[in-house]
């Protein structure tokens, strides 16, 4: 398969797709086993980064090859009408994170808050792990799975967190990034400096657009 890197202000989503329903539960440390963790502290949160893989037989030596570190910054959410946009600057990205209406007809002039995430996309980072810790104390949501290239569009599970705590997650965790129920929400960040992706096209890949119920 040729990767090429997703177009993410122009995604260019085939419209009236179908929609697959995310559940969505509290994050809480029982329900993010295997994905990550709340982080109450950001400072006390180790980011773990992952040995560059070796090329043959021969191992990468032990003393090299996750030396790369991290780098951190502030990531915001912030819905435009209908249209969910994010920035990350730990790594100069500008995104479409989703939308509040059908993709065809959503619009950055309209009024009300949104009453649903529509998401056509998703990534993980196979170099290490990420958190998330809320500036604005505020309740967000965040979808992820589990580890795997051979994902489907209904292993996704939202999680729902009151902005009382952060998020951590662990290497290779499908995510998106943070959604702010309305409004601008901003995060600090921080994540491995590689910041390899790889990343999955819902619309195109599997002909269905992930739905977050927001009310």
């Amino acid at each position: 398969m040729q990767a090429t890197a997703p177009n993410y202000l122009n995604p260019g989503i085939p419209p009236d797709l179908p929609r697959r329903v995310m559940e969505v539960v509290e994050a809480t440390p029982d329900s993010l086993k295997g994905y990550g963790k709340l982080v109450a502290r950001p400072e006390e949160c180790d980011i773990e980064i992952v040995r560059w893989p070796a090329q043959g037989w021969r191992p990468v030596d032990s003393d090299s090859g996750d030396e790369g570190g991290t780098t951190e910054g502030v990531f915001e959410g912030s819905w435009v009408g209908d249209i969910l946009y994010g920035r990350n600057a730990a790594v100069g990205g500008h995104y479409i994170l989703g939308y509040g209406e059908e993709p065809s007809i959503a619009s950055e002039s309209a009024q009300n808050d949104p009453i649903r995430i529509l998401l056509w996309h998703a990534n993980y980072h196979p170099d290490g792990g990420q958190l998330f810790f809320p500036l604005d104390k505020r309740p967000f949501v965040v979808p992820l799975a589990l580890p795997g290239d051979d994902l489907r569009p209904e292993d996704f599970v939202c999680f729902r967190f009151d902005g009382s705590q952060g998020l951590y997650i662990h290497p290779a965790i499908w995510h998106e990034g943070v959604f702010p129920l309305s409004g601008r929400q901003r995060f600090f960040d921080k994540q491995g400096a590689v910041h390899a992706r790889v990343s999955v096209d819902f619309a195109r890949e599997f002909g269905v657009l992930l739905e977050v119920p927001l009310t």
